[in-house]
């Protein structure tokens, strides 16, 4: 594969994402709100939204920086590094992008508040153990000339403290996607930390009442609206977890520089050196395949799937790489808890999961190219 170069724009927006993120967002920040039972911290996102990147994707008329696909990309990476705890993915990505799709004034103004910092998302769409849009249960019912959901969702990322859902639904002729409050009647949210100290929920819908207005598209054609969304998530998840194998690869090569064993610096050790290039080769082909997805879904998002897919299959294989050589070259510290690397360790499992696994996306792969 040929090496992607980042644009002068998007060294620019990498630069000054990680000189905020270092100093605002560390590691030490996640161990934090960790320990303190908290999932994320709003005042973060505040300021991010202050910075224009909870606008990210939403257009200059609705109050949003709109810089596209690839600098989103950019700046999951960056925030994948420090392993920033935000909705970022939830909110400014998939549901701003599905927001998009929608030319209504409630859209565009769900849009500005995304873009002011103001309101928050979550994607509610799995049912089973993996990743499956087309297997969905939860039935909205038509009732006069609105619908009543019922059913359960798990895995909803960011769902625990979420103000609205995006709520994958089977409808008479198809599936609907459905923008409701997280609060609304008859919605129970069960909140359960994941093992990356982030936020999931299980959430029971009760015969929750939706309106017409609270479709997101058309009815029974729900893939028009997601499918843009899902990919848009896929590829800044992918870029994230680069970001958290270059995070993780930079803790790990400033240990060898600086842990001695027999008075001698490990980091001269041949079989080590060999392990940290290849980790590295592995990153900077997986950040090319990154850039690639962004410019796809920004020039040609009706195909963008295949390049999409690449890029959540090879990011989630050199995140796994970079979290194990990290333990091991870190020896006994790094599988304590008073290490970082476990939280790198961990997050990149979730990842790994969240929006398709491997093997989720090799099918599409293969699917696209024939095999």
């Amino acid at each position: 594969m040929t090496k992607l170069i980042r644009t002068e724009e998007e060294i620019m927006l990498a630069d000054a994402a990680r000189g905020y993120l270092d100093d605002a967002a560390p590691v030490g920040k996640l161990r934090a709100l960790r320990d303190a039972g908290e999932a994320h911290d709003p005042a973060l996102w505040a300021e991010m939204a202050q910075m224009g990147w909870a606008g990210v994707l939403v257009p200059e008329a609705a109050g949003g920086s709109d810089m596209g696909h690839a600098a989103a990309c950019v700046l999951a990476e960056e925030m994948g590094k420090t392993l920033a705890p935000t909705p970022f993915l939830s909110t400014a990505v998939i549901a701003a992008t599905a927001l998009r799709q929608v030319a209504t004034e409630r859209a565009k103004a769900a849009l500005a508040k995304i873009a002011e910092g103001t309101v928050t998302y979550a994607l509610a769409i799995d049912e089973g153990s993996k990743f499956d849009p087309e297997a969905i249960e939860l039935v909205a019912e038509k009732d006069g000339n609105g619908f009543r959901l019922s059913g359960q969702k798990r895995f909803v990322v960011d769902g625990g403290f979420a103000d609205r859902l995006l709520v994958l639904a089977k409808t008479e002729g198809g599936v609907t996607l459905f923008d409701i409050p997280a609060d609304a009647a008859g919605v129970t949210r069960s909140s359960k930390p994941m093992i990356d100290s982030r936020d999931a929920a299980e959430i029971s819908f009760d015969k929750v009442e939706a309106t017409g207005e609270d479709v997101l598209g058309a009815v029974d054609d729900a893939m028009s609206v997601l499918k843009p969304a899902l990919e848009a998530g896929q590829a800044a998840l992918a870029a994230e977890l680069t970001g958290l194998a270059a995070g993780a690869f930079g803790r790990t090569v400033g240990y060898l520089k600086e842990r001695k064993q027999f008075g001698t610096l490990i980091g001269t050790f041949q079989a080590l050196q060999h392990r940290a290039a290849h980790l590295w080769c592995e990153c900077e082909v997986t950040s090319s395949a990154i850039l690639h997805a962004g410019r796809v879904l920004d020039s040609d998002p009706e195909n963008a799937a295949l390049a999409v897919s690449v890029a959540k299959a090879r990011a989630m294989d050199t995140a796994q790489l970079a979290v194990r050589e990290g333990v091991q070259m870190h020896g006994g510290i790094g599988m304590t808890d008073e290490f970082d690397m476990g939280f790198y360790m961990r997050r990149a499992r979730v990842g790994s999961e969240w929006l398709g696994d491997y093997g989720y996306h090799a099918g599409v792969v293969a699917r696209l190219r024939g095999f």
